[in-house]
């Protein structure tokens, strides 16, 4: 399976440089990933890096922590958006959501997006800090704002993403909202994992590469027809040749 269209390839730490940038756009490029996440001073950089490709550029927007107001929300985002962003990640306000003010949280998320109109909002949601009754809660809200993702992590906070937050998002949400499985992902494997789960793209900031299925396919080849010749062979001394044959090509 090719996983590069999965994967949302971001780059958010406050110590990110221009140099790290442009290395990140030319990986992603070279992969094929789905996108960029940036800060959004980035975004002019990513689009002139980006040119000619279609992977997205997505904007952070009250980064890491969602504490901004919403006027200070839609500003970034619209900003953003002028200067060459396809898509919107957004993180909550979680001081809300703990105080049980959902109002405040739904009319917060729904303004941004109401503010940029048909391009794609992701609300980080920050899975770690939430009870699974807030879980649920918050993607229901999230489907009221009419999101177009829900993103687990930010990767600020103690924890990322979890299979269970993600069956849990997968059941509350069902193909109403995508889900964006993200932080402490950065393997082939896991990924898979994730998106079995029902997951539509990963976050990461890993330069994941595809699994090289040809030489997965000629080992396990080899050492069927090792097995093979095995149970053919009642001479001891033969086997021990085929199991040195066999282990010299696997090495090579």
């Amino acid at each position: 399976m090719n996983i590069s269209h999965f994967i949302d390839y971001s780059i958010v730490a406050p110590s990110t440089t221009e140099h790290e940038i442009i290395d990140h756009c030319y990986n992603a490029k070279k992969n094929g990933n789905y996108a960029v996440t940036l800060n959004s001073c980035y975004v002019p950089l990513a689009k002139q890096l980006l040119a000619g490709s279609e992977i997205k550029i997505c904007a952070t927007v009250g980064f890491p922590f969602g504490f901004a107001d919403t006027k200070t929300k839609i500003f970034e985002a619209k900003t953003a958006i002028n200067d060459g962003a396809n898509e919107i990640d957004m993180a909550i306000n979680l001081g809300y959501l703990k105080s049980r003010n959902y109002v405040s949280v739904l009319k917060d998320i729904f303004e941004v997006k109401r503010a940029i109109g048909d391009v794609p909002l992701k609300a980080t949601i920050e899975i770690s800090e939430l009870t699974k009754n807030e879980i649920i809660k918050v993607c229901e809200i999230c489907m009221d704002a009419q999101v177009d993702f829900i993103k687990t992590s930010s990767g600020f906070a103690k924890g990322g993403a979890t299979l269970t937050a993600v069956k849990i998002i997968k059941k509350t949400v069902k193909n109403r909202i995508k889900i964006i499985a993200s932080d402490g992902i950065d393997d082939y494997e896991t990924i898979l994992k994730y998106i079995e789960m029902g997951a539509d793209l990963v976050g990461t900031n890993a330069n994941v590469m595809q699994v090289n299925k040809t030489q997965q396919a000629r080992n396990s080849k080899i050492f069927k027809q090792y097995i093979e010749n095995l149970e053919k062979k009642d001479n001891p001394n033969s086997n021990t040749d085929i199991i040195t044959s066999k282990t010299t090509e696997l090495n090579n």
